[in-house]
């Protein structure tokens, strides 16, 4: 079982679950590394899945700030 209480070293893969505001359609999903993409009643929208390291994650936030829409939060789960 992996420990729980340490975060990822930056080149190991990591699932992520990020939160932005307002609701993106299913074809972002691709240019935002092909997470998976959940609409929420609250008018947000949940970006999950498996980030491959530190750079990947950089990468996928610079494609949402690229977007113009407002990222949430930002958590290891």
């Amino acid at each position: 079982m992996p420990d729980v209480t340490r975060p990822p070293a930056p080149d190991e893969p990591a699932v992520y679950a990020l939160r932005i505001a307002g609701h993106l359609d299913d074809h972002w999903s691709p240019r935002l590394g092909g997470l998976t993409l959940t609409r929420e009643p609250d008018g947000t929208t949940s970006l999950t899945g498996t980030v491959a390291d530190q750079a990947a994650l950089h990468g996928l936030l610079t494609g949402i700030r690229d977007l113009g829409v407002t990222l949430i939060s930002v958590a290891i789960v």
